[in-house]
């Protein structure tokens, strides 16, 4: 045998001794995975869901279970907004002392001062002297309302006029007379109508060419006055407002010289009561006549609609008055 012929087979024996090598690693590798992760190989043989199972329809409550469930749900809430009962402890949760005992002190860590309100006009009024502010200036009050009732229904928020017994502004009101009969046209004019007319006067009210700050009318002439809801709003003549009605002399008389207030923000109602250079006692019968008005909106087996009342000044800060002794005062005229 040649030498070539010699280095041909040693060839074709290494490569297939390498074959063989080759052949058994793999074999080797398989099988040692396989038997290390078997949920891979068998995972293979089945196809992969790409899609959400449906789910399974939920069994409906019963209704009493609704309504153990509702229950649990209100008495949770009821225990969250429960006020924390301070009576008979030294000092109230969360706060310092009831009193602070110097003159200087952190506001926020005692609890807000409530002051008869003759003090807090009186103290509105050393304010303004100490301030150097106009003596003029306006006095207003705020309130606080709860409108609820029994359930879910509520007090809707209302617009009221009130005669003052102290009025503090000098100019009346200007009172449109809406009525088509001539009797009544010249008796609404003959008190103090500024503007009187009948279904005429609403094209000129669209196109504001005439205005007035109260709208009063006989109850005949309603149905042609419907197109002014929506330019008058909350003016527009109601019988509950007593803006409505077929005594013209005395709608007039409340309209002309009567202060109007209104519920903002579904529960505050904000509003003047008068000037501080006004003597002290007039105020107070202000504040007396819009707070039992505010009152007179909410049946009294519902509790007391009014919550806070506040009193301030054009340029003083705010005091708590307590309104409860102005309540009483109308008990004991009833």
């Amino acid at each position: 045998m040649s030498h070539f012929s010699m280095n041909v087979q040693f060839l074709i024996t290494c490569t297939a001794l390498s074959l063989l090598a080759g052949c058994q690693r793999q074999i080797l590798i398989s099988s040692a995975s396989s038997s290390l992760c078997p949920s891979q190989n068998a995972a293979r043989h089945h196809p992969v869901r790409t899609y959400a199972a449906a789910a399974k329809p939920s069994k409906k409550e019963k209704k009493g279970e609704k309504g153990a469930a509702k229950e649990v749900k209100q008495e949770e809430k009821k225990k969250e907004k429960k006020k924390i009962d301070d009576t008979g402890r030294h000092k109230p949760y969360g706060l310092t002392a009831w009193v602070p005992i110097d003159d200087v002190y952190v506001v926020r860590h005692y609890p807000k001062q409530v002051y008869d309100a003759d003090v807090a006009v009186d103290m509105l009024k050393s304010f303004q002297k100490l301030d150097f502010t106009p003596e003029d200036q306006p006095l207003f009050i705020e309130l606080m309302l709860d409108m609820k009732l029994e359930k879910k229904r509520k007090v809707d928020p209302f617009v009221s006029t009130v005669h003052l017994p102290h009025p503090f502004k000098n100019d009346l009101n200007k009172v449109m007379v809406f009525t088509e009969d001539p009797e009544e046209a010249r008796v609404a004019t003959e008190h103090g109508a500024a503007i009187v007319g009948g279904a005429e006067l609403v094209e000129k009210i669209l196109e504001d060419e005439i205005t007035a700050d109260f709208y009063v009318a006989v109850p005949d002439i309603i149905p042609k006055l419907l197109p002014l809801k929506n330019k008058l709003r909350k003016k527009f003549p109601k019988s509950k407002r007593g803006s409505v009605g077929v005594n013209i002399p005395k709608m007039l008389q409340l309209f002309r010289s009567g202060h109007e207030y209104m519920v903002e923000r579904d529960v505050y109602v904000i509003t003047q009561v008068g000037t501080l250079d006004m003597p002290k006692e007039h105020i107070l019968d202000n504040m007396r006549v819009i707070i039992q008005d505010v009152a007179s909106h909410k049946p009294s087996e519902f509790g007391s609609i009014i919550e806070r009342a506040i009193t301030n000044s054009q340029t003083s800060e705010a005091l708590r008055i307590k309104y409860e002794a102005f309540l009483q005062q109308e008990v004991k005229e009833a």
